[in-house]
């Protein structure tokens, strides 16, 4: 195993990272490796994700693209095997995979509802599924491991439209603490991040006037968080001495309110 150091405590660890292509995962793919860690990437766009393999390879890091849809049952159980034969066991698991689309319940867009649902609630389970049993494999031969699910802001405040956003992500918030009692004890250590407004391409995802409109003039007003801000956030959480588990983190921007 390769020896951690202060400069890379994640050495010898191998992480996944879903939701990977882009964004909040794309950037914590390529902190975590600039950490130590091996890292897989996981989602859909291929392109992307050879792009990301390219530049943490260039780095002098060690990552692995595996493309798949987090809400496919077996192909995400296909990466797990993927990434145990060709890294090694995952020990770290940031499970970021996710959409919004904000919308007055009224207009009855069932479709983006099905959407968030399936993403942010069936796609984490799905990647929990196939990687908790790494996970505690992990944590019984390095006696540490981490699961790491990025909730919002949202899963504790209201934001009028964001009704079943928030709802999934106070799911995940609340999953979360019951996942840190169960796996506490085999030391995989569970913990929830919730950020404020990060840009990201989620913005650029919604489609309700009403909801862009807020968004824009929160742009307007404050500065947001940055994708790379919520990197480093996740990287402190799994460097952490194994003694140590921060079970959620919000990380707002310094301007947002709620």
């Amino acid at each position: 195993m390769t020896t951690q150091t202060p400069a890379r405590p994640l050495a010898g660890r191998v992480a996944v990272v879903t939701g990977a292509s882009s964004g909040i995962g794309e950037a914590t793919a390529e902190h975590l490796a600039a950490l130590g860690a091996r890292v897989a990437v996981l989602a859909r766009r291929a392109d992307r994700l050879d792009d990301l393999v390219a530049r943490i390879r260039r780095d002098g890091g060690e990552a692995l693209a595996v493309a798949a849809d987090v809400t496919d049952a077996a192909a995400v159980r296909s990466a797990a095997g993927r990434v145990a034969a060709e890294l090694g066991v995952a020990g770290l698991l940031f499970n970021n995979a996710g959409v919004m689309l904000p919308a007055p319940v009224e207009e009855l867009a069932t479709d983006q509802w099905q959407h968030q649902i399936d993403l942010n609630i069936t796609g984490l389970m799905n990647a929990i599924a196939a990687f908790v049993p790494q996970l505690v494999e992990a944590a019984g031969k390095d006696g540490v491991a981490d699961l790491i699910n990025t909730s919002s802001i949202a899963a504790q405040n209201i934001f009028p439209n964001f009704a079943v956003y928030s709802a999934s992500k106070a799911y995940v918030t609340h999953l979360s603490r019951h996942l840190r009692a169960e796996l506490g004890a085999k030391n995989v250590r569970v913990s929830a991040v919730e950020p404020g407004i990060v840009g990201t391409e989620l913005q650029s995802h919604v489609t309700d006037e009403g909801a862009r409109a807020w968004l824009e003039g929160s742009r307007q007003e404050m500065e947001w968080l940055t994708p790379e801000d919520v990197a480093a956030t996740v990287g402190f959480v799994a460097s952490l001495p194994p003694r140590a588990n921060l079970q959620q983190v919000t990380l707002m921007p310094t301007g947002q309110a709620s």
